[in-house]
């Protein structure tokens, strides 16, 4: 019998965990040095917790039953488990809160699929500032972030939930769902299809348009007959288009940012700006986001609630974004020294010595050859297949002679 992993699960080996771990580390540094904090929260949550905030359906979540009877849950994502410890555990913290994580998630795939169940995450949640001050240290944070890994061709794609919603008010509520789906995918035809007036027809299309440079964009829809609270929604994208514009991060080279209105997130509790970063095709979104004022209140025991905004990148998809422009690690990390017995009595002496090594200020790789290749000859080659830096040859008596290997 040969084992395997399950169906829907996979091994990451040597080579794959050092290209994920580049792209981590990067982010990581992004975050860090914009004083974010990370938080650990755990794999399994109260299944309760999971769907009070109304984004994941509940087929999507690998479900557990502990003892007691109670039912658990895979974490699908993170921004509940986040949401749930903010306003419980972290109470006593002054807000805002800048928080980040990387992290495994998991998500049950339809039956007799053969998609992926566990995927890896990095992101960051803002928690305790709704201003539009706060949106734009998100979205500069995320356009910082793909900068730091290479991706100045990408595309931040920013639209408004609010907004969005608002517009779609005057279409018939039997009719709104399809309206919404058929927006969300950009499917024109399918909208055609619809059994709306005439009216409803070119609102339909002028919302499913709405999408291009922010400031036309904005131009188009403020010719709209808008209400007071979407006018003052208009504003505020207005006022945190310009708030960015007058930044370096959007540079000629730094990744695009495109308004889109049509744009429609899947999760039910974005209030404000949503936002997706796509590469430079288009083809592959490599992160998603937006403000949640009430997601909090669910969690809060008196019902309290904060303004959030936050972030997931996709590490998987930056993986495949990557690994074709030949930034990412092409092979691990080759150690810096191989410690060599000179002969059986000197094994002591070179595992004193390996360590003495390791104790340096610098991080060095050091090794011990164990035994398995017999001659000088063939420790030397398979070092310099294997592109280790030095050799070092140890006696009985713990005298240490250094060979430096020729790359």
């Amino acid at each position: 019998m040969v084992y395997q992993p399950p169906i829907g699960a996979r091994d990451l080996f040597p080579l794959d965990v050092a290209q994920k771990r580049w792209i981590e580390d990067r982010l990581q540094q992004v975050f860090h040095r914009w004083g974010y904090h990370r938080i650990i929260t755990p794999t399994l949550e109260r299944l309760d917790t999971l769907m009070a905030g109304g984004a994941i359906e509940p087929a999507t979540v690998i479900q557990l039953q502990d003892r007691d009877g109670d039912f658990l849950g895979l974490r699908p994502e993170l921004t509940a488990s986040i949401a749930r410890a903010a306003v419980t555990r972290l109470a006593g913290v002054p807000y805002p809160q800048r928080l980040y994580y990387n992290a495994n998630v998991f998500r049950q795939a339809e039956h007799g699929s053969t998609r992926q169940h566990e995927f890896y995450q990095a992101g960051v949640e803002l928690i305790g500032a709704g201003s539009v001050a706060a949106d734009a240290e998100v979205l500069l944070l995320l356009l910082e972030g793909l900068h730091k890994l290479g991706l100045n061709d990408s595309a931040i794609i920013l639209g408004e939930a609010g907004l969005t919603q608002s517009l779609l008010s005057v279409f018939p509520v039997a009719l709104r769902p399809a309206v919404r789906q058929a927006i969300a995918h950009l499917d024109r035809i399918g909208l055609e299809a619809l059994p709306l007036s005439a009216e409803q027809q070119q609102r339909a299309l002028l919302l499913l348009d709405l999408r291009g440079q922010p400031m036309d964009v904005l131009q188009r829809v403020s010719g709209f007959e808008l209400e007071d609270e979407q006018r003052a929604t208009v504003n505020r994208l207005k006022s945190l288009i310009d708030l960015l514009s007058a930044t370096q991060f959007l540079s000629a080279d730094a990744p695009r940012l495109i308004l889109d209105l049509s744009l429609v997130q899947t999760f039910d509790y974005y209030t404000g700006i949503v936002f997706e970063a796509v590469s430079a095709s288009g083809q592959q979104v490599l992160g998603q986001g937006g403000r949640y004022d009430q997601l909090l209140g669910l969690y809060h025991p008196q019902g309290e609630s904060q303004p959030g905004i936050g972030f997931v990148l996709n590490i998987e998809a930056l993986h495949q974004t990557l690994l074709p422009m030949g930034c990412l690690p092409a092979q691990t990390p080759a150690s810096d020294w191989l410690v060599v017995p000179t002969d059986p009595d000197a094994y002591t002496a070179a595992f004193a010595h390996a360590q003495m090594l390791r104790q340096s200020d610098a991080l060095v790789r050091v090794e011990v050859e164990l035994g398995d290749r017999p001659t000088p000859e063939e420790i030397r080659h398979d070092a310099q297949r294997r592109k280790l830096k030095q050799i070092v040859w140890v006696d009985a008596l713990g005298k240490a002679e250094i060979e430096v290997l020729l790359p």
